[in-house]
Order: C-alpha cells, then structure tokens, then sequence
C-alpha cells in the first residue's frame, strides 16, 4: 500500500508540473489549483519539450483538417499564426528583445534594460519579419514535400529543449531577480530531470536515417555552443529572452537542415500518421 501511494504521489507531482509547464509556456488553458512554487516552476522545467510535442501535435492536426479546403500555402500562413496564438509569441518576444538589447546597447545595463522595455526597436522588428517570413517559406516549402508534421515533431520539442538547456552551463543575467518571470528555472537541472529533457527532445529523430539525425544533432549543438559564446559575450550569462532567441533560431535550423535533407535526396523515412 505504501508503494502505491508512492507511485500515486509521485504521478501527481509530474502531472502538476505538467500543468505548470503548460501554462507557464503557453496559453492553453489548465485545470484551476494547481501547486505552484518557484522550486516547482523550476522542476517543470523538464517538461519543455512534451510542451512542444503538444504543440507539434495540434498544429499537424490543424493543418490536416484545413489544408484540403483552402490549400497549402494559406494554411502554413494560418499555422504560424496559430502558434503565435497558443504560445502568446513569447520565444518571438525573446528574440526580439535579444537583437534590441544586443545590438542596440553599448553597455551591459544597457543592454539588459533594454531587453526589459516592452517597446519593440528596429532589431527587433527587423528580426521579427525576418524569422516569421523564412519560417512561413521553409515550412511550406516543407508541406509541399509531404513533411510538414515531421518536421514539426523534430523541431518544436528539440528547439525547445535545447533553448532550455542553456541554463545548465550560464549564469542568470539579471541581479533584480524579483521582477523575472524565467529565474525559477535558472537553476541547473538534476541529472534525472535533464535526461527526461533529452529523451523527449530528440525523440522525433528517431523517425530519420542515422546519418540525418546525426547532421540535425550536431548541427544543433555547435549552434547552442555558438549561442552560449555569444549570451556570455553580451551579458555574461542569459534571460529569459536569450532562451527565447536561442528557440527560434535552432527551429529555423531544424527545417532549413531537414529540407536541405530532402532536396539532396538523403531520404527520409515517413512513418505512421508523421506522412501527410
């Protein structure tokens, strides 16, 4: 009896996080009473990328009912405004911020105090149109090879656990943590929670031949590297809008890597319900 209850506590306590997770990273709605704390906030850190399945998830699923009826270009179009939708543009936000704060501050309190103003500038604006714009192409282009939900399985969970995984090896940023939203989870994961984060990030490659999986994760990971130079350049650690930037940047390089796999005829194994 105690084991069960246990294991009974223990699914618990994962589901809340679960729940956690979601609305803290998106804005579907959750059941009312949920347990919060910074310390769990932190621990639902793990779930990043089961957020991403679930996004991946339905936006495949509304893609499949819409695109017969108005096509394929129209429907990526309302895709990508549908995952601005559900995730309220927060990585979009973060990326945004990122170029303002980076390229438009010459100190590092500048550079985190401008990251903080809600007002968008030219970098930002400039890096919005620039991403929402190639990610709308690729993904159609994508659609148009009969990859679209692979491709959305492999990207959303994998950018998002990598973005996360900055917090392992950088410092926060930021000294006026009570204002922040994302310090809860500066704190390092614990090895169980970080290899939960690496199983359900990469799970979608295993859909790929060895060889393209291999090219998609070593591309992603000397990206991350490059990334965290450049955080530590800045700021010397990151925020939370660092680990947005860092999202939407390795999502681009996912779909750019998977349709150059495709237009070099490398193959790719379409399995189940991931075939359009």
């Amino acid at each position: 009896m105690l084991k069960k209850a246990l294991v009974g506590h223990a699914l618990a306590n994962q589901l809340n996080l679960c729940f956690l997770a979601l609305s803290f990273f998106t804005r579907l709605p959750v059941p009312k009473g949920i347990n919060y704390s910074p310390q769990k906030l932190h621990q639902a850190g793990q779930h990043f990328a089961l957020i991403g399945w679930l996004l991946a998830a339905l936006l495949g699923g509304v893609y499949l009912v819409i695109a017969p009826y108005i096509g394929t270009i129209p429907s990526i179009c309302l895709l990508v405004m549908l995952s601005l939708l559900l995730t309220g543009a927060m990585h979009e936000d973060g990326l945004a911020d990122t170029c303002d704060g980076f390229w438009g501050g010459h100190t590092l309190a500048r550079k985190l105090s401008i990251m903080k103003d809600s007002q968008i500038g030219t970098y930002g604006t400039c890096a919005l149109i620039c991403i929402l714009l190639t990610k709308t192409v690729l993904l159609s282009a994508l659609a148009l090879n009969q990859q679209l939900n692979l491709a959305l399985c492999i990207a959303y969970p994998l950018s998002r656990g990598l973005a996360i995984s900055h917090v392992q090896h950088l410092a926060y940023a930021r000294s006026d943590t009570h204002n922040s939203k994302s310090q809860p989870l500066a704190n390092p994961m614990q090895p169980r929670a970080l290899l939960w984060l690496v199983v359900t990030s990469t799970a979608g490659l295993w859909y790929l031949p060895f060889t393209s999986t291999m090219l998609i994760l070593l591309s992603c990971l000397v990206l991350r590297l490059i990334l965290k130079w450049w955080f530590s350049k800045h700021i010397g650690g990151y925020t939370g809008d660092c680990l947005g930037f860092a999202q939407q940047v390795q999502e681009l390089l996912i779909y750019l890597l998977l349709l150059a796999i495709i237009q070099s005829h490398s193959g790719i194994t379409s399995t189940g319900i991931l075939a359009l």
